[in-house]
């Protein structure tokens, strides 16, 4: 693992100015590029070929990679308002690079010299995309139940198992892989390694899911059959190290899923703001009845507390602090806010809200997901409290 003192070398800052001009370069992209083909591309379920080319070109695919491997080496929090503003639109594209990041963390915090030198360039320009290959069909939250194995064979490693529910799995080449090197391991996580595994034989995809939101990015299964891999793709070239490898990108993970419920929850309030003030009944607009406004008030509230418990988890894992505690909380409660939030933009918009014409019915599709993805929140809560009685002893 990560010593204090090579937590420390991670610190990043930036500029204010650097970081506004950053984020008004989001904002004229999102007006020209994405806004006018999200629901072209959101409707039909298309992969955003073009806006993910663009994202290359903008160096968000580096977002968080190391300026010295060719990335931007922007801190979390810059990371976390560029999520946040881009969500507030259309979050699925964010999880395009954001699974490739987290990936990218974890070569970046855990490999060895070579490995880094290797990937992390490559990764950074978009040139090799990917994410993150945890979960299989018996084993989500409890990662320590995979089934998924690596057997030494000379100089490489053969693996054997099935992933599911993997992010960027048809267009992705490249993904951190989660598998037992020792299956017989007590405890089971001391048995987890955790490798750069590149597509090449034995390494397919199996069937795209047919989701209820979240369009436009592929989730689907990837089959290891007698998959070859050189040893020197053992990430930090140790075995028995995966499982806190993989967890430890899991922080940015969930800060990520944390600024995606806050772009969910401010989109919600942004349309059902616009709406009330143009929508009339009774003579005047439904902004100005009281039942209206008692929504407004609590989706405004929901939104400005989930940007700062998330600004606050992305503080502190900039510090190069621990912060599972902090992410938890920012994911639980932002992800419940975007639920809200666009739930009761649903009531705003009335009867309209189920018209595909109208943005919000995708808001409200792709807000669920922020509840059960990178750990569901009933496991953030346990996670949440646990640390608050290790902080607080009797």
């Amino acid at each position: 693992m990560a010593s204090a003192a090579n937590l420390a070398d991670q610190i990043r800052t930036i500029d204010p100015d650097e970081e506004r001009a950053f984020m008004d370069a989001i904002d004229r992209w999102l007006e020209r590029e994405v806004i006018p083909v999200i629901q072209h591309h959101d409707h039909n379920d298309i992969w955003p070929a073009k806006l993910v080319e663009q994202m290359a070109e903008m160096g968000l695919f580096g977002a968080t990679i190391g300026q010295e491997y060719g990335g931007l080496g922007l801190p979390a929090t810059t990371y976390a308002k560029i999520v946040m503003r881009i969500s507030s639109h259309w979050m699925a594209i964010t999880g395009i690079f954001n699974s490739h990041l987290i990936m990218a963390a974890a070569v970046e915090r855990f490999g060895t010299p070579a490995q880094k030198a290797k990937w992390l360039p490559r990764f950074a320009s978009g040139e090799i995309r990917g994410g993150l290959a945890l979960t299989e069909p018996n084993a989500g939250t409890d990662l320590q139940a995979i089934r998924t194995i690596a057997v030494r064979d000379g100089d490489d490693y053969v693996i054997n198992g099935t992933k599911t529910w993997i992010s960027n799995a048809l267009n992705g080449s490249c993904f951190a892989l989660l598998v037992k090197t020792d299956p017989g391991a007590n405890p089971r996580y001391k048995g987890m390694s955790l490798f750069i595994a590149d597509k090449r034989d034995g390494f397919t995809t199996g069937k795209k899911f047919d989701k209820l939101g979240y369009k436009s990015i592929d989730s689907a299964e990837l089959v290891f059959d007698n998959y070859r891999i050189p040893a020197s793709q053992l990430i930090g070239e140790r075995e028995g190290e995966g499982f806190f490898q993989a967890t430890g990108g899991l922080e940015l993970g969930r800060i990520n899923v944390a600024a995606r419920g806050v772009g969910l929850a401010e989109g919600s309030l942004r349309l059902a703001t616009e709406y009330a003030q143009q929508r009339e009944t009774m003579g005047k607009p439904i902004a100005q009845h009281q039942a209206i406004q008692l929504k407004i008030g609590e989706m405004a509230t929901r939104a400005r507390a989930a940007r700062l418990l998330t600004l606050d988890a992305a503080e502190t894992y900039d510090r190069g602090e621990r912060c599972d505690k902090e992410a938890g909380m920012a994911k639980y409660f932002a992800s419940e806010a975007a639920v809200e939030n666009s739930q009761e933009a649903m009531r705003v918009f009335g009867g309209y809200s189920y018209s595909k014409e109208y943005d919000i019915e995708r808001f409200y599709r792709d807000s669920m997901l922020m509840c059960i993805g990178e750990g569901t929140n009933e496991m953030q809560r346990i996670i949440i409290a646990r640390q608050h009685f290790k902080d607080n002893p009797a």
